[in-house]
């Protein structure tokens, strides 16, 4: 008797495994992303204590979800492809190649190592071309197709973080590579600036669009929106750094005029969308009561809050704007207290799952 109950406890225990794997949200890298950057404002701001131990966090929680994904696309293939395809889920994907460049990044800046950026950055460049003509050749060719207000959210411009996180990555390895291939690294940081800086004009148009003439209720407000922001933040980093890498690139000389003017057009931009985005999440859980629950979206919004945190640091030595030196020194502990909470919802969350496992492996 007691060892078909185990059979039983060990069956049950397997198949809610299985049902974690297979149902893997697609955006759950964005963990990554946010731990990431958030490390990585921390060393900028000489909070190092908190940065070391972000950084070794976030190399577990990017080996976990590399293990995760490979067996759900080995195990589950189907329902992989089929999230891909999906107007909603599919976007998640580009956290993939974000999270890779993004701990690439800290690998350079916290640790001075390049060859293991240089390694997630040939990840994150792959991940970028499979997933940027897959996903959006499906969302182009498949016949059945959500309307606008249902299908469009702010994780669309994933798309944009996962090009622009490229972009920084790129100018970071070429300050350590020699001509020729620095002047090529450069070159392609820029191509990819320019082109997320045009993806990001397209998407939002249709989210702001999507905001103002369709029915706009709480759920709708998913934690993604908060990408709006986070991508130009991104964008905006990108371009600070490539201002800083004037002198090794003459074809950024070249267009330091336009490159400086658009790095604050995207930061004034993110900039504007912070308060919206406070008025809409104070209208979804206090004015409408919306229930605040962990759900792995919500990391979607941690990560731009770390972001302007970085991207202010860096534009304001780049373009010598030093009045804006005390922003980020605030603003990190907002995005400090972002990430808690959201940490503290995973931990619940994983705590939960386990209890629920060792309560079936108890006879």
């Amino acid at each position: 008797m007691n060892n078909n109950t185990n059979t039983l406890h060990s069956g049950n225990s397997l198949t809610k495994l299985k049902e974690i794997i297979k149902n893997l949200p697609s955006a759950y890298f964005a963990m990554v992303m946010s731990t990431g950057i958030i490390s990585i404002s921390c060393y900028l701001l000489k909070i190092n204590w908190i940065a070391y131990m972000l950084f070794w966090l976030n190399l577990w929680f990017y080996i976990s979800l590399v293990v995760l994904t490979l067996l759900r696309l080995l195990f589950f293939h189907k329902d992989f492809l089929k999230d891909m395809i999906d107007h909603q889920k599919g976007p998640g994907f580009f956290t993939i190649v974000a999270g890779s460049c993004i701990l690439g990044s800290q690998f350079i800046i916290i640790y001075d190592n390049h060859s293991a950026s240089f390694i997630l950055w040939i990840i994150g460049l792959a991940a970028w071309i499979i997933l940027n003509y897959s996903i959006f050749t499906g969302f182009t060719v498949k016949e059945n197709k959500p309307p606008l207000d249902e299908g469009i959210t702010g994780a669309w411009l994933l798309a944009v973080v996962a090009t622009q996180s490229i972009a920084v990555l790129s100018t970071l390895l070429a300050t350590n590579l020699s001509q020729p291939f620095k002047l090529q690294m450069n070159f392609l940081a820029l191509c990819m600036w320019l082109w997320g800086g045009m993806l990001y004009i397209w998407m939002i148009s249709l989210i702001f669009y999507r905001y103002t003439f369709f029915k706009f209720v709480p759920g709708d407000l998913s934690p993604p929106y908060w990408i709006n922001m986070g991508a130009m933040a991104i964008s905006t980093l990108a371009g600070s750094l490539l201002i800083l890498e004037t002198d090794n690139a003459p074809f950024v000389q070249s267009l330091l005029p336009f490159i400086k003017g658009f790095t604050i057009f995207y930061w004034v931009t993110g900039t504007w969308w912070i308060p919206m985005l406070f008025i809409l999440a104070i209208w979804r859980h206090i004015y409408k009561r919306f229930p605040l629950k962990y759900d792995p979206l919500y990391w979607g919004a941690v990560f731009p809050l770390g972001m302007y945190t970085a991207c202010t640091f860096r534009m304001a030595y780049a373009l010598n704007i030093h009045f804006l030196d005390n922003v980020p020194e605030y603003f990190i502990y907002i995005a400090l207290l972002a990430w808690l909470a959201a940490f503290a919802g995973f931990i619940r969350s994983v705590l939960t799952q386990f209890k629920w496992f060792i309560s079936k492996s108890t006879v």
